[in-house]
């Protein structure tokens, strides 16, 4: 009788510690050789708790790597203009060389009319039509976070990705679109998989890299899985508990999904940790670029 494979986790948090100290050193040689301190803003809108504890972990992790943190919080019933304008004084604060504003906003502000006001240089979410545009036409640009760890973790475990079949369950411009981009680059051959794909669970088992970011818990079932494939759960989801204090969970059901694939990311403590990590990863590049100096190397 073979005894049953489980799969390896992926250490997020291990993985984006490592970023962060590599973007700590570059930093501290900006500033000893350029004079040069890159500088985030972040603005919260409300007082959403999940996002103000984002807002303040991302200050934290900002502060920690010797860069410049600035914060910016407006009431829940601030305007779309009120909203904009900080933005524009965002964008011509050459101290500033990372927005982000976090999302996501009340209903009276439209989101895509602030993504727009970014300037794109700044737009360390890469959200912005330019940075997505780029991303897509293979040229140098700001890519959102999330998909940036996604594919640090995938590369921990493949030393190289051409050839692989990937399958990106999830079209979002946050994580899906970009992640696919993404895969596509490293020569992976990618399907990028949603609500009306057919046969969903046949899709999931062509994958060598599957990458889940359809914000369901649990969606994605062990027998979906590829034996030996890797695995990216980039859910977050709280979902009810006994206790009354709830538990998070991703979109694969991990305890089905690591029984049959090679390697998988925990919840938390996968994909979560390096999204900060690149965050500030984009606003060094973006500083770089401001000043005319080349891109790190990060």
């Amino acid at each position: 009788m073979t005894t049953p494979t489980i799969a390896r986790p992926i250490d997020g948090k291990a993985a984006a510690a490592a970023v962060r100290e590599k973007v700590a050193a570059e930093v501290a040689r900006l500033s000893r050789e350029n004079g040069l301190v890159p500088g985030l803003a972040v603005v919260l809108v409300g007082d959403d708790p999940a996002s103000a504890a984002y807002v303040r972990s991302k200050g934290k992790a900002t502060v920690a790597a010797g860069m410049r943190s600035f914060e910016h919080r407006l009431p829940a019933s601030a305007s779309q203009a009120e909203l904009l304008d900080v933005v524009a004084l965002l964008n011509a604060d050459p101290t500033v060389h990372g927005i982000l504003v976090q999302l996501p906003v009340p209903p009276q502000i439209d989101p895509h009319a602030v993504i727009m006001a970014i300037d794109p240089r700044k737009d360390v979410d890469g959200l912005h039509p330019e940075n997505a545009g780029r991303l897509a036409s293979g040229l140098p640009a700001l890519v959102p976070c999330t998909p940036l760890g996604c594919l640090h973790l995938t590369k921990s475990v493949h030393s190289s990705l051409a050839g692989l079949e990937a399958v990106v369950v999830g079209r979002s411009n946050l994580v899906g679109k970009p992640v696919a981009q993404l895969l596509l680059a490293e020569n992976a051959t990618v399907t990028l998989a949603h609500s009306k794909t057919r046969d969903l669970p046949a899709v999931c088992r062509r994958a060598d890299i599957l990458v889940a970011a359809v914000g369901k818990p649990g969606m994605i079932r062990g027998d979906w899985v590829k034996p030996g494939a890797t695995v990216i759960d980039v859910g977050i989801n709280r979902v009810a508990t006994d206790d009354g204090k709830g538990r998070l969970t991703g979109d694969v059901a991990y305890d089905e999904a690591e029984k049959v694939a090679g390697h998988i990311t925990p919840v938390p403590g996968g994909v979560g940790p390096t999204t900060v990590a690149f965050l500030l990863v984009n606003t060094v590049r973006a500083a770089c670029a401001a000043a005319g100096l080349p891109a790190p190397a990060l």
